[in-house]
């Protein structure tokens, strides 16, 4: 299964583009739009003549849910489950409801043989597609199949997007307004730059209590001072592990999976040698006086190592072609014989511990070697891995025992929802606790911590309220766990004796800013005054695509300004400070920017979009969409239905 989704890739993430995210272009739509038209459903959105109901939502959201199960078996299905999923959702159906009814009434609607057409050269399908260039049949129907869609659902889809691709694919960049655009885009600007930082004015401020208390009680900096919730619990996980520890496997099983796994090999322990090389690099298909040459030095290398034979690393890191080992002094460490090449093989396990080879010829060039260690094969014996098969076949009967403890383990949490001491006695579970645990789940807190599904649960105000045992969580493979709080501290306002210096800080950085910028805002109108006047400072040269490590607010600034008469002073205030710029040249693109003649198609494809949502719009307006249901809800069996 795995194999046929990575060979149909492209094709797999057009089909989600369909079902799943409502991109503009491409919305997926239902089957049989007045298949729920019943007098008892509500209107959710009048589209022209028709309407899409609450239960028309429900099937669609169920339907999304089931597709995304099989596609994504481990995805936690309340991420769909969101006010903005919901909508999105529902964007789908209207813009598909939208394509529908304009088509029905422009006849807008193409023939088979016309989208057949399409689909044999629209390169999304391309996986589907024979030698020949067509559809092939069978694997498009288990393509769609595995994707929850049938044929004619697709056809009647892909068919409704002609109604919007041919505006988007209508559009054109003409190469001249490509260039115009990307010169004025990536245009080069010179100016120079003053700047009045906070930091510099912070030891001119001393805040009073006052202004401190001031700033604490400001209803806009409140979220600066608040504590979030936050808990003292006590937890207990259900995983393979903790029921390893209760496992008991007898000796007369710990032998006989030896006895039947050493048959197959897997205790037999191979030889290996370990080993330093130099190499003098001659390519078997180099001229034969090339590879003589090449000899030669070998050989001369070899004279050397064998006059001073503890001087081989060093002889290595001077000369060996092999620059990775021959930083270590040549050392390949450990290998066994199917890791080197033939001859290299044979001349390393023909050769004892401190042996230095001849030549050795291989594909790469000479080698000259010497072992420096032996690992001498054979077989492990049972006693050298009875811990190790004692460990696996404990772990193997965890995970029957995980599965057949799962059940019970999550009535006894829910039963028994006072206390988890319950579930501690029955399944022999080690009790733990953590200390001011938050509703938000830190990736960086340990497992199962950092779960947020745990957390969800954990903060649910049921269990805050009456302290109850959370239902069994799944927090990761095979690991079930259950929690409770002990103690609750709710969101609060953390008093200003805790944060006054904090509070104070802050009150230096905005007051320091004030003066920041009221000595910027004088400089700006002494170099107004005399615009000839130049700033301190080297002038600089930036452009959209090179900032030169200036804040992007003066980058923006410089590149709006209104060059028609230079020089041209502005201020600008910076989140720390303030900023005087003198903009004095107007330069030409900057080299860096891509080419206006290989940027056009992209040009052409904005153009396109920007088009096709104006059309859009323009085709909602005419068709009088109108909601009906501010609040959309969701069925509760549509996102809660059993995996």
């Amino acid at each position: 299964m795995f194999d046929f989704v990575r060979s149909h890739t492209k094709l797999f993430q057009f089909l989600l583009l369909l079902v799943i995210v409502p991109a503009f272009v491409f919305g997926f739509g239902l089957q049989g739009y007045n298949k729920f038209t019943g007098p008892g459903n509500t209107t959710v959105v009048k589209v022209g003549s028709g309407r899409i109901t609450q239960e028309e939502f429900d099937n669609e959201h169920r339907r999304q849910i089931d597709r995304i199960r099989r596609q994504a078996p481990g995805l936690d299905i309340k991420m769909f489950d969101t006010p903005q999923m919901r909508q999105q959702l529902l964007d789908t159906l209207i813009r598909d409801r939208v394509l529908q009814e304009v088509s029905d009434k422009l006849h807008l609607n193409s023939s088979d043989v016309r989208i057949r057409s399409l689909m044999n050269s629209d390169p999304q399908l391309a996986s589907v597609r024979g030698p020949d260039g067509a559809i092939n049949k069978d694997l498009y129907i288990q393509v769609l199949a595995s994707n929850g869609l049938s044929p004619k659902e697709f056809e009647a889809n892909y068919a409704r997007q002609q109604v919007l691709l041919g505006v988007s694919r209508s559009a054109f960049a003409p190469a001249a307004a490509a260039s115009t655009a990307f010169d004025a885009f990536f245009q080069q600007r010179e100016l120079q730059v003053q700047r009045f930082d906070a930091k510099d004015y912070a030891s001119k401020v001393t805040p009073s209590d006052a202004d401190i208390e001031k700033f604490y009680k400001d209803p806009a900096n409140a979220a600066l001072f608040q504590a979030e919730e936050q808990a003292n619990i006590e937890y207990v996980m259900l995983d393979v592990d903790s029921l390893a520890k209760s496992v008991k496997v007898a000796d007369e099983q710990l032998k006989h999976y030896y006895e039947q796994n050493e048959k197959q090999g897997r205790y037999t322990v191979q030889e290996e040698r370990k080993a330093s090389h130099i190499l003098v690099k001659a390519d078997k298909s180099a001229p034969a006086e090339e590879r003589a040459k090449a000899k030669a030095k070998a050989e001369a290398l070899l004279a050397e190592v064998k006059k001073n034979p503890a001087g081989f690393a060093e002889i290595a890191k001077k000369n060996s072609d092999d620059k990775a080992s021959a930083e270590r002094g040549g050392d390949l460490d450990f290998f066994n014989r199917e890791a080197m090449v033939k001859p290299f093989a044979d001349a390393a396990f023909a050769m004892k511990e401190g042996d230095i080879s001849g030549i050795v010829e291989s594909d790469f060039g000479f080698h000259i070697i010497k072992v420096t260690g032996v690992h001498a094969g054979g077989k492990k014996s049972f006693d050298d891995v009875k811990a190790e098969i004692e460990k696996d076949l404990r772990r193997t009967e965890a995970q029957k025992l995980f599965a057949e403890k799962a059940v019970d383990f999550t009535n006894t949490v829910y039963e028994q929802s006072d206390s988890l001491k319950p579930a501690v006695d029955k399944f022999k579970l080690e009790l733990r606790t953590a200390q001011n645990v938050k509703r938000t789940a830190s990736p960086n807190a340990p497992a199962p911590l950092n779960s947020e599904k745990l957390m969800a649960a954990l903060f649910a105000p049921d269990i805050v309220k009456n302290k109850r045992n959370t239902d069994a969580v799944e927090v990761g493979p095979n690991q079930l766990v259950s929690a409770r709080i002990v103690q609750y501290t709710a969101a609060h306002t953390i008093p200003l004796a805790e944060v006054k210096d904090m509070v104070r800080a802050r009150v230096v950085q905005a007051q320091a800013a004030v003066l920041a910028r009221k000595d910027g805002e004088a400089r700006l109108a002494e170099v107004k005054k005399d615009p000839q006047a130049a700033l301190a400072g080297e002038p600089v040269v930036v452009s959209r695509a090179g900032a030169k490590d200036l804040p992007r607010q003066v980058v923006d600034a410089a590149l709006r300004a209104d060059a028609a008469k230079l020089p041209v002073a502005l201020g600008v205030e910076l989140p720390n400070g303030y900023a005087v710029l003198r903009l004095t040249k107007v330069l030409g693109r900057d080299p860096a920017a891509p080419d206006a003649a290989r940027a056009q198609p992209q040009m052409a494809q904005a153009v396109g979009e920007v088009e096709t949502m104006a059309y859009y719009a323009a085709l909602k307006s005419r068709l009088k969409v109108e909601t009906k249901e501010k609040s959309l809800k969701v069925s509760t069996d549509a996102a809660s239905a059993p995996k």
